[in-house]
C-alpha cells in the first residue's frame, strides 16, 4: 500500500509529520515501526532515498546482526530467511596465549548472532514497509544543506528523477537523518525561517584509527560451521564470519590493517592475496582457497554528542560510525530507529519527542561506542612491550564469567528502556 507515485509538480508543496532521509535498514525499520503506531498516532510519514529499491536490494555486502536485533525485526515479519546463525565466537590473538569462547548454550540463546547480505536486509524491510501508507519516495534527493525551518514545520527541497530531474517541496514537522555520513552531518537549527546548517563541531567524538579494512567472502579448506573468528594480529583484526555457501565453508572476510598495506594487497592475485591471509591468520580452518568480491574503505570513529536539535534527529551512521571490530554498527542504529519510533508514538511529531529520544539512547550509545573504541584501540595500536596485555585481556575475559557475559549482553542486546 506504499505510495511510491512522484511527487506531482502541480502541487507546490506536500505536508507530512515525519519525514526519514535514507532508506536503509535502518531508515526502513523506522518507517516500518511508525507504520505499527499509526492506528493510535496517525502519523503521515515520507520516506525520501536517491536508489531504486532493486539496487539497494541487490548489495551483497555481508553484515553482522546481534540476537537482539532479530529480536526487534521479526516482528516486521522483516527477517531474511537467507541470515546464518552464528552460534560461538572464537576470539584469541595470533602468536600470543589468551582467549575467549563465547557460546550460544551460556547464554541460553538461539544464537549469539546472524550473517545477513545487506540487501537481504533492506528486501525484507522493503516488502513490510511497502504494505503501509509509508510516502516512499525513490529516485529522490532530499537537498537538506537548503531546507529551512520555522516554529512548527521544516520545508525539504527534493529532487525527483534521474534522467530530467524536477525540484519539489515538502514540509515535515520532524526531518530524520537516516542516510549515514560523519558526525558533521548532523544538521543544526537555526532561527525561524533560517536555513538548516551543517554543524561543524557539536563536540562528537571523532577517532582515526589509521587503519583499512579490507573485505571479501573467502571459502576454506576445513570449516566450523556456524563459528564466528575473530583473530587479532600485529597488523590489525581479522574477522571471518560464517555465510554458509558449499560445505558451510564460505566465511565474509574483515581483515584490518595499515593503509599501505592495504594499498599493496587489494591488487594482488587471488592465490597470493590468499597466501598472505593465511599467515597472518593460521591454519585453525586449513587453507583458504577462494576469494571473491575483495574492496577496501578505511576506518574511524564518529560519534554525534548531540542527536537532536529542534526538529531534525540523526540516528543509524548519521549519528556514528564504529570500527566493525563487534560489528555493531547496524545494531546500535536499529536500536536508535525503535527508540524514536517509540519517542514519536507518545510524543507525536514535536521537538519533545526528539529531546526524549536522545535522552533515552544516551547510556546505550556511551556503552556500545565506548567499548567498541576501546576494543579497537586495544587491538589495532601497536603496545611494544605491553602487548602482551592483550592476551592477559581476553584470558581475564575466559576467567571471569560476569565480565564475559556483560560484554556479551552489551553486544547482543545493548541497554533499552
Amino acid at each position: 500500500m506504499s505510495d511510491n507515485a512522484p511527487l506531482s509538480p502541480s502541487k507546490a508543496v506536500e505536508d507530512f509529520d515525519v519525514t526519514i532521509v535514507g532508506a536503509g535498514p535502518v531508515g526502513l525499520a523506522l518507517a516500518a515501526w511508525l507504520a505499527r503506531r499509526s492506528a493510535s498516532t496517525a502519523l503521515t510519514v515520507a520516506l525520501v532515498d536517491a536508489r531504486e529499491p532493486v539496487d539497494a536490494a541487490a548489495d551483497p555486502r555481508a553484515i553482522a546482526v546481534s540476537e537482539g536485533s532479530r529480536m526487534l525485526l521479526e516482528p516486521l515479519s522483516a527477517w531474511p530467511a537467507s541470515a546464518h546463525a552464528i552460534e560461538r565466537i572464537h576470539v584469541s590473538e595470533r602468536g600470543r596465549f589468551g582467549r575467549t569462547l563465547i557460546e550460544r548454550d551460556e547464554h541460553g540463546l538461539p544464537a549469539l548472532g546472524y550473517v545477513a547480505r545487506y540487501g537481504a536486509i533492506v528486501d525484507a524491510l522493503g516488502e513490510t514497509v511497502r504494505r503501509t501508507h509509508t510516502r516512499w519516495l525513490t529516485s529522490a534527493s532530499a537537498l537538506t544543506p537548503h531546507a529551512e525551518q520555522g516554529d512548527d514545520w521544516i520545508t525539504l527541497p527534493i529532487e525527483s528523477g534521474r534522467q530530467h530531474p524536477t525540484l519539489h517541496t515538502l514540509r515535515t514537522r520532524v526531518l530524520v537523518n537516516a542516510e549515514g555520513g560523519l558526525y558533521g552531518d548532523v544538521r543544526a537549527i537555526g532561527g525561524a525561517g533560517t536555513p538548516v546548517s551543517r554543524e561543524k563541531d557539536n563536540g562528537g567524538a571523532t577517532r582515526d584509527y589509521g587503519q583499512t579494512a579490507l573485505v571479501g567472502t573467502v571459502t576454506v579448506s576445513a570449516p566450523q560451521p556456524h563459528t564466528a573468528w575473530e583473530r587479532f594480529t600485529a597488523e590489525g583484526p581479522i574477522a571471518l564470519l560464517p555465510v554458509g555457501g558449499m560445505r558451510q565453508a564460505d566465511y565474509a572476510l574483515v581483515w584490518c590493517m595499515v593503509p599501505e598495506q592495504a594499498e599493496r594487497r587489494l591488487p594482488l592475485s587471488d592465490d597470493a592475496l590468499l597466501a598472505e591471509l593465511g599467515v597472518a591468520f593460521g591454519d585453525r580452518m586449513g587453507r583458504f582457497e577462494a576469494i571473491k568480491g575483495r574492496a577496501a574503505f578505511p576506518l574511524g570513529l564518529t560519534a554525534a554528542k548531540t542527536l537532536a536539535r529542534g526538529r531534525i534527529v540523526a540516528i543509524g551512521n548519521a549519528a556514528q560510525t564504529l570500527h566493525p571490530v563487534a560489528g555493531q554498527g547496524l545494531n546500535l542504529g536499529l536500536r536508535d530507529a525503535h527508540a524514536l519510533a517509540d519517542a514519536l508514538a507518545r510524543h507525536g511529531a514535536t521537538p519533545r519527542a526528539l529531546a526524549d529520544f536522545a535522552r533515552v539512547r544516551a547510556l546505550d550509545r556511551r556503552l556500545t561506542i565506548g567499548a567498541t573504541d576501546a576494543l579497537a584501540r586495544l587491538f589495532t595500536v601497536d603496545m611494544g612491550p605491553l602487548s602482551g596485555l592483550r592476551g592477559l585481556a581476553l584470558a581475564a575475559l575466559e576467567l571471569v564469567p560476569p565480565a564475559k557475559t556483560a560484554l556479551a549482553r552489551q553486544m547482543m542486546f545493548g541497554q533499552r528502556r
